[in-house]
């Protein structure tokens, strides 16, 4: 099942999440179709609350930045914590499949040491570098309530205003489904 993205503005997007306790039939379902959801979105990662569940779970594919060198990962984040990040931070454009047709450069560390669990609830530690651990940094922000607009100045939040605006009003043109916040 292909669920629908969550607009910007949305209260869901600004949820902490809860932690997951069940890998039952009914959690593989949700990780497969979150999977199948951000293939057909076209998106590099997706988080739970995008798709209007609070929960502590995202998934990346940053094995589309770099086909050839077969670098980055493709892999499910269950109840994660970042444990450390290191390195000089770096800037790079990034967008979010809640916010389309925004961009903007956001810095992060180039290496994080994250602790999760595997879709079958296996506890594991890993360190992450370059694009994928930008991806995860992303992703992982997702379930903490914040999004990447979050990162940047607020003179630059400020020229945003009228676009997000639109967003959360569901004037934006996107080749995915998309659920907008209710109107007050």
């Amino acid at each position: 099942m292909i669920y629908p993205i969550r607009a910007y503005g949305d209260p869901v997007l600004r949820a902490k999440c809860q932690e997951i306790t069940d890998f039952g039939y009914d959690f593989q379902k949700l990780v497969t179709d979150m999977f199948e959801t951000m293939d057909a979105s076209d998106g590099v990662g997706l988080a739970a609350p995008q798709i209007g569940k609070p929960l502590r779970l995202f998934m990346i594919d940053s094995t589309l930045f770099d086909k050839e060198k077969k670098e980055g990962v493709r892999m499910a984040f269950v109840n994660p914590s970042i444990i450390d990040e290191t390195g000089e931070e770096w800037t790079f454009e990034e967008g979010c499949l809640s916010i389309p047709d925004v961009r903007e450069d956001v810095s992060r560390h180039p290496v994080l040491t994250i602790k999760y669990q595997t879709t079958d609830g296996e506890h594991k530690e890993e360190t992450f570098d370059g694009m994928s651990a930008r991806v995860i940094q992303h992703e992982y922000d997702h379930i903490e309530g914040v999004l990447f607009t979050d990162h940047i100045s607020a003179f630059k939040r400020q020229l945003l205003k009228s676009k997000l605006a639109k967003i959360s009003g569901g004037k934006v043109n996107v080749h995915y489904r998309m659920k907008f916040p209710k109107k007050k």
